[in-house]
C-alpha cells in the first residue's frame, strides 16, 4: 500500500508528529509513505515540500490583503499534482490544508478527476467553515446553514480588512463535497458531532482519537526538573502549558487569576512562550520552551496536578500526556476536553470557572496524586494507545481498498 499524507508540517508540532507516527508504522508494516508538507519538516525521511519559501509569504500576504486563504501557491501546488500523479498513491491522506501553503482549487480539481480514495483528519473545525479553525468562543454556528459577516475577520486565519467567508464557505462546499470516495476522520466525539451537522455529513464520520506514546510520556521519578528549572520540590505544584500564552487569550487572563488564588504553599508553573514575561506574578514560575517530549514528560511528572485552561480544543493532547505520566488533570466543560478523563483522573469544571478550578485543585491535594495516578495510567493505555489508534487509521485505508 502507497499512501501519500499532506499537513502544513511533517514532524513538527502536533498534526506534525502524528503524521510521522503514521508513516513509521507504515513503513514498520511494509507500506510505503510521502509527506507532502508546506512549511517545516522535521524526522521523516519521504518528504515532498509544497511550495517555496517565497511563494510561502506571498501566500500570507495575499491572504491577509484580499481575505482569501488557499487561493495562491499555484505553482508550489502545480508540482505537487505532478508529484503525486508519479507517485500514484492508493491513498491521500490530508490533515490540515490551512497554513498558506496550496492552492485549494488546483488539489481539489485534480481530486475531483482523479476519484483516488481519501481520508481526511479533522484537527479542527476549518474544513466546514467559510474561514475560522475554532467557533464556540464565540458562539458563532453559521457555519451550519452558511457562513457570512463573519465576527472573526482578524483571527486564525487572519485578514487585515476583507470578510471573504462568504465566498471561501462556497467554494469550499463545492470542492469538498465533489469527491465521491472520502472518509472523514475526527479527532475526537466532540467534533464528529459537529462535523454531522456540517457540508461534509455526506460523507462516513469515523472518529479516531490522537494517541500519546506512553512508553515516552510515563511516570519519572527522582528526575533534574527542579535543580534545572529552579522550582521547590516541596511546595504542591500547579502546570498549565500551551505554545503561546497572549494577553489576550483566556487561558492566559484565567492563569493569572488563578495564580492569585493559590496558597503560598501551592506554586504554579506556566510553560510556553508569553508576549511579556515580566509581567507575570511572583508566584508563576515561567519556563520558555522545554526541549523534546522526554523534558515534557518530567514536568508533567514533577506537577501534583495540571490544569488545562483552553477552551477551544477539538481533542488536548497534552491533558492525555499529563494522564500518561500519571498526574490527575482539571479540564473545562468544553470542546472535547470532557472526553479525555473521567472521575477517576480528574474533574470538569465549568468553562472559565476559575473558583471552580481551585476546589478542583484542593479536592487533589487532599487524596494526594498518588490516589489518581494509576487510573489516570490506565485511561491513556485503554483510550489513546499509540500503536491501536494509528491502527485504527490504518484499518480505514485497508476498508477503503477492500471496498
Amino acid at each position: 500500500m502507497k499512501v501519500l499524507m499532506i499537513n502544513s508540517v511533517s514532524g513538527y508540532g502536533s498534526t506534525g508528529s502524528i503524521c510521522v507516527d503514521i508513516a513509521t508504522e507504515l513503513d514498520l508494516y511494509g507500506h510505503e509513505c510521502f509527506i507532502a508538507y508546506g512549511q517545516v519538516t522535521k524526522g521523516y525521511k519521504n518528504g515532498f515540500k509544497i511550495g517555496t519559501s517565497t511563494e510561502n509569504h506571498l501566500h500570507n500576504l495575499g491572504s491577509r490583503i484580499f481575505g482569501k486563504q488557499g487561493y495562491f501557491t499555484h505553482s508550489g501546488t502545480k508540482k505537487l499534482i505532478a508529484f503525486i500523479k508519479d507517485y500514484n498513491p492508493d491513498i491521500i491522506h490530508l490533515h490540515n490544508l490551512h497554513g498558506n501553503y496550496l492552492n485549494l482549487e488546483i488539489l481539489f480539481k485534480y481530486l475531483i478527476e482523479v476519484q483516488k480514495p481519501v481520508v481526511w483528519t479533522l484537527h479542527d473545525c476549518w474544513a466546514f467553515t467559510g474561514k475560522c479553525a475554532h467557533y464556540t468562543d464565540i458562539q458563532c454556528f453559521k457555519w451550519q446553514i452558511h457562513c457570512n459577516n463573519c465576527p472573526q475577520v482578524q483571527k486564525y486565519p487572519p485578514s487585515m480588512l476583507l470578510d471573504r467567508s462568504s465566498v471561501m464557505f462556497d467554494d469550499k462546499k463545492e470542492w469538498f463535497t465533489s469527491l465521491k470516495n472520502m472518509t472523514i476522520v475526527p479527532v475526537s466525539k466532540w467534533l464528529a458531532r459537529e462535523v454531522s451537522k456540517s457540508f461534509l455529513n455526506k460523507y462516513p464520520i469515523k472518529p479516531i482519537y490522537n494517541w500519546v506514546n506512553h512508553e515516552v510520556f510515563k511516570p519519572l521519578l527522582h528526575t533534574d526538573f527542579h535543580s534545572k528549572y529552579e522550582v521547590s520540590p516541596r511546595k504542591f505544584t500547579v502546570l498549565v502549558v500551551s505554545a503561546g500564552w497572549h494577553e489576550i487569550d483566556v487561558k492566559y487572563q484565567d492563569a493569572i487569576s488563578l495564580s492569585a488564588m493559590l496558597p503560598d504553599d501551592m506554586q504554579l508553573i506556566m510553560i510556553g512562550k508569553v508576549d511579556k514575561p515580566e509581567y507575570l506574578p511572583k508566584n508563576i514560575k515561567h519556563i520558555d520552551y522545554l526541549n523534546g517530549p522526554v523534558e515534557l514528560a518530567k514536568a508533567y511528572s514533577f506537577a501534583d496536578v495540571y490544569v488545562h485552561l483552553s477552551t477551544e480544543d477539538t481533542f488536548g493532547k497534552v491533558i492525555a500526556e499529563a494522564l500518561s505520566c500519571g498526574t490527575p488533570a482539571v479540564v473545562y466543560d468544553a470542546t472535547a476536553c470532557p472526553e479525555i478523563i473521567d472521575s477517576n483522573c480528574g474533574y470538569v469544571v465549568q468553562k472559565r470557572n476559575v473558583q471552580q478550578v481551585m476546589e478542583a485543585i484542593f479536592k487533589i491535594k487532599v487524596k494526594t496524586k498518588a490516589h489518581y495516578a494509576t487510573h489516570c495510567r490506565k485511561r491513556v493505555v485503554e483510550n489513546f494507545e499509540y500503536a491501536t489508534n494509528i491502527q485504527q487509521t490504518i484499518g480505514v485505508y485497508n476498508n477503503i481498498l477492500q471496498e
